[in-house]
């Protein structure tokens, strides 16, 4: 078998990957404009992931993977002290962040709806929601534990709710373009919060 080309690794081709996904959605997701953001020919990308759906396989294997790295990352860049209610806030903006369009959202959810009727697809996309469930759920209870949140606080229902709510949010603001994703997210995630909270974090 041919050696792997070297230059650029796969981590940053699937970053290219998901860039391309946001600009120009499952239509115009090819091998070729991937393999034009990160300067290679397109039978290097061939070589690598075999065709346009082992690329979009693998970048479904890495989504699932940085959902589970990514509340730990999150947590390490956030000041302790802050709480497990700021560290919600910004673990959710995080995940957001690649949406910064309406046009974005709008191709991301694209292949959010392929996800739904591929089963291999369907399956890491899953596997995403649970991890981000699980997420969540962990720093509610946290937020429960320290105060921040009353102790009859029913952590499984909250943490479906803030999922909802941050899906719909997303729906709405794709819509009415308001604001920022971002901006419309926290505030209403702040909604969702404020009943079960002792007190809010601020909005960093």
């Amino acid at each position: 078998m041919a050696g792997r080309p070297r230059g650029v690794e796969d981590l940053v081709i699937l970053r290219a990957a998901a860039e391309v996904m946001g600009q120009v959605g499952p239509s115009g997701l090819t091998l070729a404009a991937v393999a034009r953001q990160v300067g290679l020919v397109p039978g290097t990308l061939v070589q690598r992931f075999g065709s346009k759906r082992g690329l979009m396989l693998a970048l479904a294997d890495q989504s699932v993977r940085d959902a589970d790295a990514l509340p730990g990352r999150v947590r390490e860049e956030q000041d302790a002290a802050l709480g497990a209610l700021t560290a919600l806030i910004a673990l959710i903006a995080q995940w957001m962040a690649p949406m910064v369009t309406p046009e974005t959202f709008a191709n991301h959810l694209a292949f959010l709806c392929m996800d739904l009727t591929d089963p291999e697809l369907h399956e890491r996309a899953l596997a995403v929601h649970r991890a981000q469930h699980r997420s969540i759920g962990t720093l509610l209870a946290e937020a429960v534990s320290s105060g921040e949140l009353k102790a009859a606080t029913d952590v499984e229902a909250l943490t479906a709710t803030v999922q909802a709510v941050t899906s719909g949010v997303g729906l709405v603001w794709a819509l009415d373009r308001r604001g920022t994703l971002v901006e419309r997210i926290r505030h209403g995630l702040d909604a969702v919060l404020a009943p079960h909270a002792t007190a809010l974090p601020p909005n960093a």
